[in-house]
């Protein structure tokens, strides 16, 4: 957390504060009545339509969202006024008990999305929380803190998750992630929303053609939260959000977006223009995402890179490996390696991104260091003959992999382990110091969760299963259905449970477990079972 407020300087170079915010700039979100405000607001529909959510668990508190949207599919259906909503804090789920009760203001510039961040609670407490507004009442959430900073909690639970195509099909795993016990948080790794148009025989419809503006994105995110699987899980626990390639333009690095001219059949899209579309995507994610306000987004850039801790156990750095990378190499496919690819000063994170992660892999600051990423760590090498790779993973990136494995390496941390998803499929995998040299040892662990619906039912495994993990020892675990990991830290181990629902072309999946690992604290191997 303080690391974190040290660490949001890239930005405070253009004048902002805290991550992306200047002095009026906080002041604008901050509860005050501006003159344009309605005091009694009355609806003839509920407007809290998309449900609520909590996130970014701090041991002092949390942040509280929900926006309003009587119409949500048509812009929200709501008057370009300031709209004061009350929210309220109880110990228990009838709200007998209320903790914390206040007022913050629904803002047009911001869709009417509330980002309530709260201070001063107990550590390692749960809690429930709602909001009212013109005699309607939100769903209830459930939420709860981070333990304290020096607690050693005696184990955590959290999940991995992401890629919800809406047209895939149906989000039954969400609903088994908000059943889940006591979860400590739920990270999602992206591609929450994806951009495109509708497309034929599919089980359910994108709401309009590809996404480009603010309006539009807007749309499709409600389009999703109206999903009551979704809803359900987002209400169920905090979460910690970061966004992929889709939350944009599919597989748009840095600057670039994918029409970036290495197809003949695309016209390029100059930077300058994909900026815009970045500005209004980066908008929108932030308006329906539990995000703190040093998370809000300067035009087309944002610093969604952040830490959190969780006592003594377990330190999660949260990366974005979109916004500061080079484009990818070799035409951006899964192809043979060029000369691009092999380029010393290629980035993933960026030089400012890097720096603040190598402050946090240090040894003693927690028990187990968790990097909470979007894309597979390790390599893959899926060739027949000779090998091939993709390159909008860091497979395309492998000096700036070497870079990062070269600090863990050479400070002595102990317990790393990664997280990631994007591809569609669980994965596990031991993450080698060199990959063609097994002997320089291992450096920690990855667990790749498989999609939430994107990509159909799947199967349990595919033709070049037994080929890939032949060309890869170091790959443990593959599995193509859909669903999600849940994990639990405690002092000696850290353990993986890939769970998979049974189809999503049809909703009410049923959910079983079709792998589970162990890692032993200062051992990078991964033990079955």
């Amino acid at each position: 957390m303080e690391s974190r407020r040290r660490d949001i300087l890239a930005l405070s170079r253009r004048g902002a504060l805290r991550g992306g915010l200047g002095m009026a700039a906080l002041a604008a979100l901050q509860p005050a009545v501006p003159r344009r405000a309605w005091a009694q607001p009355r609806w003839a529909e509920n407007p809290f339509t998309l449900g609520v959510a909590s996130g970014d668990p701090w041991p002092d508190g949390m942040v509280l969202w929900t926006r309003l949207a009587p119409a949500p599919l048509e812009g929200g259906g709501m008057p370009m006024l300031a709209i004061p909503v009350t929210w309220e804090l109880a110990e228990d789920p009838s709200f007998q008990t209320i903790l914390r009760r206040g007022e913050a203001l629904a803002r047009p510039e911001l869709g009417h999305s509330l980002h309530v961040e709260l201070a001063g609670l107990p550590a390692g407490a749960s809690f429930h929380y709602r909001f009212r507004v013109g005699g309607w009442a939100s769903a209830t959430g459930r939420t709860r803190t981070a333990p304290a900073a020096d607690a050693a909690p005696r184990r955590l639970r959290f999940v991995n998750a992401g890629c919800q195509n809406y047209e895939h099909g149906f989000f039954s795993a969400w609903r088994h992630v908000a059943g889940e016990d006591e979860l400590d948080f739920v990270f999602h790794y992206g591609d929450y929303i994806y951009e495109g148009g509708p497309r034929g025989g599919q089980p359910r419809r994108h709401n309009s053609p590809e996404v480009y503006s603010l309006e539009a994105y807007r749309n499709r995110y409600a389009l999703y939260k109206l999903d009551p699987d979704l809803a359900a899980a987002q209400a169920a626990h905090p979460f910690l959000h970061s966004f992929d390639d889709h939350e944009v333009d599919n597989d748009w690095a840095g600057p670039f977006s994918e029409e970036d001219g290495s197809r003949r059949d695309r016209p390029a899209v100059p930077p300058e223009i994909f900026a815009l579309r970045k500005q209004a995507a980066f908008q929108a994610w932030y308006e329906h995402m539990p995000l703190r306000p040093s998370q809000l987004p300067r035009g087309p850039e944002i610093l969604a890179y952040r830490g959190l801790r969780f006592g003594r156990l377990l330190e999660v750095s949260v990366l974005d490996t979109r916004s500061f990378r080079t484009d990818q190499p070799c035409g951006g496919a899964t192809a043979a390696s060029c000369t691009a690819r092999e380029d010393p000063a290629a980035q993933m994170i960026g030089p400012a991104q890097e720096q603040w992660l190598s402050g946090r892999l240090r040894p003693g600051r927690a028990r187990w260091s968790l990097l909470a990423q979007q894309v597979p760590m390790l390599q893959r090498d899926t060739g027949s003959e000779a090998p091939r790779y993709a390159m909008d993973k860091w497979d395309g990136y492998p000096a700036a992999r070497d870079r990062l494995f070269a600090q863990v390496q050479e400070s002595g941390l102990q317990g790393l382990a990664v997280l990631s998803g994007d591809v569609h499929a669980a994965w596990a995998g031991t993450l080698l110091r060199e990959f063609s040299r097994p002997e320089r040892g291992a450096v920690g662990v990855e667990f790749t969760a498989t999609s939430i619906s994107s990509g159909g039912d799947g199967s349990e495994q595919v033709a070049a299963t037994p080929r890939i993990l032949a060309r890869n020892p170091h790959l443990a675990f593959f599995n193509n259905r859909r669903g999600y990991t849940l994990h639990e830290a405690t002092d000696a181990t850290l353990t993986a449970r890939f769970r998979a629902v049974s189809e999503v072309t049809r909703p009410g999946a049923a959910c079983e477990d079709r792998g589970s690992f162990t890692v032993e604290h200062g051992r990078a191997a991964l033990n079955p079972g």
